[in-house]
């Protein structure tokens, strides 16, 4: 006699999500770090698309239109001393601003991750003498060291960059070589060393791939850093040169016209405040995303 077959209950497959899509989402859930990052997005696409767009030239000058209110003549944002139109003003000084942010981030964040893996993982003596000479350069204040680099070499794009980053990388030293001290310890690093890897591929292929989150944080908090420090330094007149507009250079050329045409002021305020806020916004976002006790799901 044939025995009947028995139909199991279906049991519902179980999705295991992936560490990235639970980083997204636990990014996704951090309100002020999403509007961060829309707000990156729109300066990005501002400074590249609206000098393009806005029928004014940066340089021209229309003295008929001096100190023009927003919105007179079609100048949305107004004009400044010379009659140009402050908004075009505003985008390029963006560009500036922002691959200045960029690109001292890069080349920070290279210097510190080769000084952090460095002393992480020899440490003894060789990771005691890198991070004395870290600390030794965090004891001077940032902004001073700044301004005092910047007086004896002439200021441009790439100058202030190589400026800014030389004195924003320390702290990004530091959190790699934490992570990478932590890692060091661990059995896959072990386990590389045995199966003959070399200290090299230890360093930049096991220690450094599972210290990236951390990483990432630091180097979006050191765009917002160095985005401030440009203003500092353009805005006391040893960055960026007239006639090529900064947010800093702009606050400067307009604090003897507070009084008389506040608004030549207010906006570059408000572009440096909402660019370096995002950044801080998205900084902690990724922070709270790439941490898995922050996983409420």
């Amino acid at each position: 006699m044939a025995t009947p077959a028995v139909t199991l209950p279906s049991t519902p497959s179980l999705r295991v999500a992936r560490p990235r899509s639970r980083a997204l989402r636990r990014f996704l859930r951090h309100r002020l770090a999403v509007f961060g990052a829309c707000a990156i997005a729109l300066l990005v696409l501002a400074t590249i698309a609206g000098p393009w767009v806005i029928p004014f030239d940066q340089l021209h000058i229309d003295l008929r239109y001096r100190f023009a209110p927003p919105p007179a003549g079609g100048h949305l944002f107004g004009t400044d001393q010379l009659g140009r139109d402050l908004l075009v003003r505003l985008l390029m000084a963006g560009r500036i601003s922002l691959t200045i942010g960029f690109a001292a981030m890069l080349v920070s964040t290279a210097i510190g991750i080769l000084v952090g893996v460095t002393a992480g993982y020899y440490g003894r003596w060789v990771g005691i003498a890198l991070m004395r000479f870290v600390d030794a350069m965090l004891c001077f204040p940032s902004i001073f060291l700044l301004l005092v680099l910047a007086a004896f070499i002439h200021p441009n794009v790439v100058t202030l960059t190589l400026i800014i980053a030389t004195t924003s990388w320390m702290e990004v030293a530091r959190v790699v070589e934490s992570q990478i001290r932590t890692l060091r310890e661990r059995d896959f690093t072990a386990a590389a060393e045995l199966l003959g890897a070399s200290g090299r591929y230890v360093m930049f292929n096991e220690l450094l791939r599972n210290a990236v989150g951390p990483i990432i944080v630091a180097a979006t908090l050191t765009v917002a850093r160095a985005i401030l420090m440009e203003a500092y330094v353009s805005f006391l007149g040893y960055g960026i040169q007239p006639p090529t507009a900064s947010w800093g250079n702009m606050l400067n050329n307009a604090q003897q016209y507070l009084g008389s045409a506040p608004w030549l002021a207010i906006f570059p305020g408000l572009m440096i405040t909402l660019a370096v806020t995002s950044f801080n916004f998205v900084g902690d976002g990724l922070r709270d995303a790439l941490d898995a006790r922050f996983d409420l799901a």
